[in-house]
């Protein structure tokens, strides 16, 4: 108890205040909109905290927004895609946290950002369904590396979308289902975050204080969602896509020089 008193006063009260807002508005952005809170939050949480720990911290938010929304949204998970994604996604999730502190992710967050703009065009902005078919046997190789790439970056959110949308999934379902596949996948990534070494008492903290935030986030998130139709929802996930991929771009645009 002593060791937490005495960590709190190193920490300035305006960063742990300024992280439960931020991730309270986040996931109340990522509920509405299908995903993104943790990519919304690493500009914000990098500012105040350092570029280099801002993956743990976001990934333990996650999983703990995570826990809430399976709570929220558990019977509308397709459990089906769950038993493709998840078992390749936890390998792919501990071989990252193994190599995650020496590893540049610039360019993985580049060359992401420039498929989620993409998706503009190839949903037609929003008047298209389907841009591809997405077997569920699709999802085992998908959770690899959407897990791999996660685990270094802190948050990919949105790249997840047009996979779950092409195998037919939409509001409430997108959501449960992703939320359900993160969560399990969250575990293995701060198992091995610990296991490696790189999460340290304050960085606990810090994803406690956010997580905190996501959970009010997810709560007010989904009266909004429970209001918006399945077209809503869809020009909703584009923009959110769009605007992330820019994002991400901007941001790591400097490794191409």
């Amino acid at each position: 108890m002593t060791s937490v008193l005495e960590l709190l006063h190193t920490i300035p009260n305006w960063h742990l205040a300024g992280l439960f807002v931020a991730g309270i508005v986040a996931f109340i952005i990522s509920t509405v909109s299908g995903g993104g809170g943790a990519m919304l939050l690493i500009p914000v949480t990098s500012s105040m905290i350092g570029t280099a720990v801002t993956p743990p911290v976001i990934n333990l938010a996650t999983l703990i927004s995570n826990a809430s929304r399976l709570y929220l949204f558990w019977h509308d998970i397709d459990w089906s895609l769950t038993r493709y994604y998840v078992p390749s996604a936890i390998v792919g999730a501990w071989l990252a946290a193994l190599i995650f502190s020496r590893l540049d992710a610039g360019w993985i967050q580049l060359l992401v950002g420039v498929f989620l703009v993409s998706t503009i065009f190839q949903y037609r902005f929003g008047k298209v369904d389907k841009t591809f078919d997405m077997p569920k046997f699709g999802f085992i190789p998908l959770g690899f590396v959407i897990a791999f790439m996660s685990t270094l970056v802190g948050g990919l959110g949105p790249i997840l979308n047009p996979f779950y949308m092409n195998a037919g999934l939409e509001k409430e379902n997108l959501i449960a289902t992703k939320t359900a596949n993160s969560f399990f996948v969250g575990i293995m990534q701060i198992g091995g975050y610990a296991f490696f070494g790189v999460f340290p008492a304050r960085l606990w903290l810090y994803g406690l204080v956010l997580g905190l935030g996501a959970v009010v986030g997810n709560i007010i998130g989904k009266h909004f969602l429970a209001g918006m139709t399945i077209s809503q929802f869809r020009i909703m996930l584009l923009i959110l896509m769009v605007i992330s991929g820019l994002i991400m771009i901007i941001r790591n645009v400097n490794v191409l020089f």
